[in-house]
């Protein structure tokens, strides 16, 4: 994004089918059927998980990006094919498979890729480039905006960071009781945030001094011109709507 230029900021949850929203989220009135369009007019982004677990259908795709009005994002999950493997510098054909069942509906309501690691899988520079050289930058005409989320302590590593920098794509930052906790917004193309830290005695998730903080944060990336991404993902996850909610709200 050229300097100057202020980056656009997306907040939202995880999916939008989770039992427990019918309760906290979602009025009676809403159909499950529904859901998505409700997401739509009170958040501005989403991540989907079912693209971790298969593929989807182009049509699928097609409706959702029709579902939401103009400025949502799709995060996606990258497939569990594609990251749950001993050698990461193996998955090219899982990559394009991924890439190739019909993301690119999503025009531009597709955002970043989250290619989430096995908390297991510890950092080797070698496998990493191998990694990142797989990642197209385009399909179809389409850009295509990736993000590594690293969940084992050894990525933590300033030759990780380099890697990424390099090959333009960003490093989750995850504000996680369980996982570390890695800032590499300076240098990101983009910001990547997933708040799991959520309390479920807080009816909207975090307190407020904590969301003023995140609130200012986003207002300093965006500053900078690099697009938002916030998404309250686990945690107390039934709190996880009106977390967005507040924070959105603070943005105003």
């Amino acid at each position: 994004m050229s300097a100057g230029k202020q980056g656009s900021i997306h907040i939202g949850i995880g999916g939008w089918s989770y039992d427990p929203w019918r309760e906290t989220f979602y009025p009676k009135t809403v159909s499950k059927a529904r859901e998505l369009e409700y997401v739509g007019q009170n958040l501005t982004g989403t991540e989907i998980n079912a693209t971790f677990y298969g593929r989807q259908k182009p049509a699928s795709f097609a409706k959702w990006r029709d579902t939401v009005p103009d400025g949502f994002h799709f995060a996606l999950k990258g497939s569990r094919y594609c990251t749950n493997r001993k050698n990461l510098g193996e998955a090219g054909e899982s990559i394009m498979n991924f890439v190739e069942q019909g993301l690119v509906e999503l025009g531009d309501k597709l955002g970043p890729i989250n290619w989430q690691l096995a908390a297991t899988k510890k950092f080797d520079a070698d496998e990493i480039a191998a990694f990142l050289a797989l990642l197209p930058a385009r399909h179809e005409g389409l850009t295509l905006r990736h993000a590594i989320e690293a969940r084992h302590e050894s990525f933590d590593d300033p030759a990780f960071f380099d890697l990424v920098h390099k090959a333009g794509v960003a490093v989750i930052l995850a504000d996680s009781p369980k996982y570390p906790v890695m800032d590499t917004t300076e240098n990101a193309p983009f910001i990547y945030a997933r708040l799991q830290n959520a309390r479920a005695e807080i009816e909207q998730g975090y307190p407020d001094a904590e969301l003023d903080a995140w609130a200012n944060r986003a207002r300093d990336w965006s500053k900078d011109g690099k697009e938002v991404f916030i998404f309250f993902i686990n945690g107390a996850k039934e709190r996880a709507p009106a977390a967005a909610m507040a924070l959105i709200e603070k943005l105003r």
